[in-house]
């Protein structure tokens, strides 16, 4: 057990530390170029945001998730991006598909990232639509014309934004989660279920995917390489799992984790029953 916990403590170092880095490079290139990168992801070329959000999530890992987290806390791109681009990230698990069955995968990479492109505008308009409340309590995009110097961005940015009010939560929710799934469901076992219940399986590997952690998703990895289960499944479970990609965004706003883990929920099971019933 304390191995385990050992364990966790250094992970969620590495996570933070990561984090700290994409945020830092996305501050720094907003304060220095006086805010022109973000006009260039503006709403009135939502379609750029979608495009470079989703092509940033279909990278193998988790650090597409951080870095669209981190330009959606800077206002960069909009609610709909950011869950596209949480759609078309596989986290760890791309590293493993990619030697486990290489060809499915760059295939599934694919079909992930125009789900995410096409899904990030129906969930931009769904939110617009029906009025939802979103990044009402994330707004960190900051930067000054006449301050530029090293020693003040260090210190104003680096130190007093970054670390001081954001990096711990980060931190704390990341071992929060990584604790609740490392002694939590450590006996979950999904590999007894037979072909009998493929169904039952494509639903719960969409719940599980709402976990924002690598480690059970592999579970249906693995299944999906040995022939256990369909390409519907896997698919099913890649569209509402993001690894760790989430994990950044819970201590910004949780309401928005929420909405964005319910959103990508739905759209996975619509199209993994539809794919499922047409035998795939």
């Amino acid at each position: 057990m304390l191995s385990n916990l050992t364990g966790t403590i250094t992970e969620s170092i590495q996570i933070t530390f990561f984090v700290l880095i994409m945020m830092v490079i996305v501050d720094l290139i907003n304060v220095w170029s006086k805010g022109r990168f973000a006009s260039l992801l503006d709403s009135a070329a939502r379609w750029k945001q979608y495009l470079v959000s989703s092509a940033i999530g279909t990278t193998p890992g988790c650090m597409g998730g951080f870095a669209n987290v981190s330009l959606y806390m800077h206002g960069m791109i909009s609610f709909g991006a950011l869950a596209g681009g949480m759609i078309a990230t596989s986290g760890d698990e791309a590293f493993v598909m990619l030697v486990m069955f290489p060809g499915t995968a760059i295939v599934l990479f694919g079909v992930l990232f125009f789900i995410g492109l096409f899904s990030s505008k129906i969930i931009d308009f769904t939110v617009k639509k029906f009025n939802i409340q979103t990044c009402t309590d994330c707004e960190v995009r900051q930067y000054h014309n006449n301050e530029r110097s090293l020693k003040h961005y260090l210190k104003e940015h680096i130190w007093g934004h970054i670390i001081t009010h954001h990096l711990w939560k980060i931190y704390l929710w990341t071992f929060g989660a990584l604790i609740f799934i490392e002694f939590g469901l450590q006996y979950w076992d999904f590999s007894k279920l037979s072909h009998e219940y493929t169904f039952a399986v494509l639903i719960i590997s969409a719940l599980v995917g709402l976990i924002p952690e690598s480690g059970p998703n592999l579970v249906f990895v693995t299944m999906f390489a040995t022939g256990v289960i369909p390409f519907s499944v896997l698919l099913t479970n890649s569209i509402v799992q993001d690894g760790h990609g989430l994990l950044p965004m819970l201590s910004y706003s949780v309401k928005d984790s929420i909405k964005i883990k319910l959103f990508n929920l739905v759209i996975g099971l619509v199209i993994g029953i539809i794919l499922y019933s047409a035998g795939l």
